[in-house]
C-alpha cells in the first residue's frame, strides 16, 4: 500500500504542479479558452489558486521524501482535497454540472485517498 500511495502522490504533484504553474506563469486572458471559470475571478485570485496548488504538490512530496517534518505531506493532501473541493463548487455553481466537475472529483478522491493513508495506517 505504501507503493500505491507514493505513486498516487506523485501522480497527484505532477498534475498539480503542472496545473499551478500554468496558473502563475500564464496571463489570465489566455486561459480564459481553456478555462472558462477564470472569467469569474480576478488576476491575483488565478495566481493565488495556482500558487496554492504548486505549494500543495511539494507537500505531497518533498516532506516525506526528504523525512523532514513528514507529517506535512497528509495536510498538504488535505489543504489540496479542500481546493478541489471549492473546484467542484465553482463548476456546479457555474452549471458545468458533473462533467466539468469530474477533474476536479477526481482529484479531490485522490487527495484523500493520501490523507487517509498518511494520516493512519502507512504514516511515514
Amino acid at each position: 500500500m505504501n507503493i500505491a500511495l507514493w505513486i498516487v502522490a506523485g501522480v497527484l504533484a505532477a498534475a498539480f504542479a503542472a496545473a499551478g504553474g500554468m496558473k502563475l506563469a500564464t496571463p489570465r486572458k489566455q486561459l480564459e479558452p481553456k478555462m472558462a471559470w477564470v472569467a469569474d475571478v480576478t488576476d491575483s485570485q488565478v495566481k493565488a489558486i495556482g500558487g496554492l496548488e504548486v505549494l500543495g504538490a511539494l507537500g505531497l512530496i518533498l516532506p516525506a521524501a526528504l523525512d523532514i517534518a513528514p507529517a506535512l505531506t497528509p495536510l498538504a493532501a488535505v489543504g489540496l482535497a479542500l481546493t478541489m473541493a471549492g473546484a467542484v463548487a465553482v463548476h456546479l455553481r457555474r452549471g458545468d454540472g458533473v462533467a466539468g466537475a469530474a477533474p476536479a472529483i477526481v482529484l479531490g478522491l485522490l487527495s484523500l485517498f493520501v490523507a487517509w493513508g498518511r494520516f493512519g495506517p502507512y504514516a511515514l
